[in-house]
């Protein structure tokens, strides 16, 4: 049965984007991560949240722009939004409610994981008991404001089980389970 991991690149504070959901701050460190190739691999489907999706992307201006893991990484994507497009987008399904898009990400994926992309979604997905492993990828820098990994209005108190943790020279990798 497939899971669903919440990956992830973070700066050391703890953003995922900066300001108005720029990720051209990720750039410099998208470099050779080789549990990050190795995840390709086993990811099935992409559960992204629309913002996400048509949010900023630290490929841009290169020949990956528009490519989940900058083009390494081919598939069945699926969008959770409140606003479906009218005009279908090749190789992506939208989904206006969340049970809808984990269940079809879930068949899609085949036993692999569904890779969980934004910020709300992977919460969206924690607090329905959906979510199963999030991978940190630590980045060497401070933004000071922007997405962060996680939020939850007036806070909460999840568990989550250490699995591993590699080093390349631009991030650690930190691997968890949610802990149930």
């Amino acid at each position: 049965m497939s899971k669903l991991l919440y990956s992830v690149s973070v700066s050391a504070d703890g953003f995922i984007a900066g300001p108005g959901g720029d990720m051209s701050w990720l750039a410099p460190f998208t470099g050779p991560n080789p549990l990050v190739d190795d995840l390709i691999g086993q990811v099935g489907a992409i559960l992204a949240g629309n913002r996400t999706f048509r949010g900023d992307d630290p490929y841009r201006d290169t020949d990956n722009e528009g490519e989940a893991f900058g083009g390494g990484w081919e598939g069945p994507q699926f969008v959770l939004t409140h606003h479906i497009p009218e005009t279908p987008v090749p190789g992506v399904e939208f989904a206006g409610d969340l049970a809808s898009a984990v269940a079809a990400a879930k068949a899609a994926a085949g036993g692999k994981y569904v890779n969980v992309l934004g910020a709300d979604v992977a919460r969206q997905c924690l607090e329905a008991g959906e979510l199963d492993e999030v991978l940190t990828i630590v980045t060497p820098v401070l933004l000071g404001d922007g997405v962060r990994l996680f939020a939850h209005p007036g806070g909460t108190n999840i568990r989550l089980e250490q699995l591993g943790v590699s080093h390349v020279p631009h991030a650690t990798n930190i691997w968890y389970r949610v802990a149930r």
